[in-house]
Parts: structure tokens; sequence; C-alpha cells
């Protein structure tokens, strides 16, 4: 580990925030969701402002959340914060009574070592990080220790930058992602591996081999419709959804897509793209499913972060009801 990794991770210990969480109950109890709505319904904060503290007082107050998703803050991904940043971090959400549904890392989204450089590789929006490849097993200890410091027990992850034809580096990858999912299990984590486009999980199907594949109970999917929604003709749900095993669901993220006739995509409010959000909101109750259900905005048709989130809120709200749930 680099000696500037390790000496924060120190620090951190140091300061307390390893051990001693926030107020709010731990992970696992009967509070975590309210008796009407099913789901920990949030926002990745970072989609409304890189102001914390605003983007905090947005989702409890506006937005009516008790949960929130952490990604990037004060221009920073989350897992290059300091000390003081994450101690600032933990009494924000203390000031609005907000609780973290997992850490959004950036863990294994970096190129595949022997593989043709990924079309998609290059320097792209990564949310203010970049770790390559030999950085990936510090990057994933310390995704642990904020897991800790948040009290939260799920972190997020990906499997490499996509390849024209990953099957010769399958196994490998899926070796790869087990032992994370082993390093995980010691500390009682979740590894929550999302569907991305760009990367070789893309969509319900990819999900549910690669699934398949990790056994492991505390490697579980990250379900995203709407990046699955960007590959031409597939449909997220309900096709890609049934193929899921639905204990395997951990987390799920909300945005939505349109597709043209050419193929190519651009982001949309919930309720505004090709997603059948009412569906699949009913099935993700049906299935007893009660983690997250986190905006993931991307849309920027209203100007700005912040507005645009408040749109596609209030159409994640709008398609929750017609589905029948109250949140």
């Amino acid at each position: 580990m680099p000696a500037s990794r390790r000496d924060f991770l120190i620090g951190l210990a140091a300061a307390g925030l390893a051990a001693s969480f926030t107020s709010a109950e731990a992970p696992g109890s009967s509070q975590e969701t309210s008796s009407a709505c099913p789901f920990r319904l949030a926002v990745i904060n970072d989609e409304i402002s890189e102001d914390f503290d605003h983007s905090c007082q947005v989702a409890s107050q506006e937005f009516g959340l008790k949960w929130i998703e952490l990604r990037g803050m004060w221009g920073k991904n989350l897992t290059e914060l300091d000390a003081k940043q994450i101690d600032d971090a933990r009494n924000i959400l203390d000031k609005y009574k907000l609780r973290v549904t997992d850490i959004a890392s950036p863990l294994f989204k970096t190129d595949w070592p022997g593989a043709p450089l990924s079309k998609l590789s290059p320097k792209r929006d990564q949310f203010h990080a970049g770790f390559d490849f030999k950085q990936q097993d510090a990057l994933l200890e310390h995704c642990i220790e904020l897991a800790k410091a948040f009290n939260t027990d799920r972190i997020r992850c990906f499997d490499f930058w996509r390849l024209d034809d990953p099957k010769p580096f399958r196994e490998a990858m899926n070796k790869k992602l087990t032992e994370a999912a082993e390093v995980c299990e010691k500390h009682g984590m979740i590894l929550l591996l999302e569907n991305e486009m760009a990367c070789n999980t893309g969509t319900g199907e990819e999900a549910a081999a690669v699934l398949a594949a990790i056994p492991n109970k505390n490697f579980m999917l990250n379900w995203d419709p709407g990046n699955a929604g960007t590959f031409p003709g597939n449909t997220p749900y309900p096709n890609g959804y049934d193929l899921l095993p639905k204990e395997r669901i951990g987390h799920c993220h909300c945005k939505d897509v349109k597709r043209d006739a050419g193929g190519k995509y651009e982001w949309e409010p919930v309720g505004g793209g090709i997603i059948d959000w009412v569906g699949q909101f009913r099935a993700l109750q049906q299935q007893g499913y009660h983690y997250a259900v986190s905006l993931e905005t991307h849309w920027r048709g209203a100007g700005t972060p912040e507005a645009s989130s408040r749109i596609s809120m209030k159409g994640l709200k709008e398609a929750l009801k017609k589905a029948g749930i109250s949140c």
C-alpha cells in the first residue's frame, strides 16, 4: 500500500472515525425503512450538488429522504477525502438525520491487465477518481474503512472497462471479484457489482451470468435498469430482470434513458424514457426487496444537476405512486 494511503488510514483510525458510527441505527436494525415505504429511498449526493451540506439539505428537507448514497463531494471523489472532510461529512449527515445506503466507489473501474485496451478506457467522467489495476487492492481496503466510518455495510464496484470480447478474461475477472467479496465478508461487508454499460457487465443477462459464476452470498447486484437500457434492443424490465436471482439484488439505481433508431442513447428524467419503472417497482415490492432505490439522475435537461434531480425525483415518486407504493 502506498505510504500516503497507509498514513491516511492510520489517521482515520486515530480520529476514531472507523470505529465510532453515527447515532443512527446500525445496519440490519428494524428501523432501516419506514413503516410505509418498503425501500430505502435515496439519491446520490453529487447528483444534487458538490456542496455536501446543500445536497443533504435538499435530500432531507425537500425530497423527504432518510437515506443518501455517497459518491463525491467538495470536488473530490469520496475515496480521496481526508480525515477532517470525512468527519465534516459525518457531522452533516447527523445534522440532517440521513443514513448512508452504500459507498458508491470506483472500485475495479479500470483496465483489465493483459487484455486489449478497451475503447471505453480513455479519459472518462469517473467522478474525480482514477485508479489503475495495481491500486485496486488498497482501494478496496480503503473503501471498507470508509464504509465503517459511514455506518454502511455496502460497497459498490464494477468489473473493468468493457472489452470487445471479454470471454478469454472472464474467468480471471470473476476470480478477482470473488477474492474481493471474500475480503469484504471478513469485515461484514456486501460487495455490490453495478451493471454498467462501459464495463463488462452491462445488462441483466450479463449480470445473471456473473452472479451464477460467483455464488458468494455477500456478492450482490446493484441493479441499474437505466444502464441496461442503453444497449440497443435490450428490455431491462421485465426481460433482463426476470433472469436475475432476486435474493442477490442488494441495491437499485434509478434513472431513465431513451434510444433513437440508430441505437444512440440519451438520459431522461425518471418516467420520461423507455424503462418501465412502474412495473419494476411493483416487482421489487412483490419480491420483498427492501434495500435502496437510489436516484442517479444523470439527465441534465433542466440545466443544472440540482434542477434536473428535482424533476427526476418527482418522476420517481410518481412512478412509485402508480405502482401503489407509498414512500
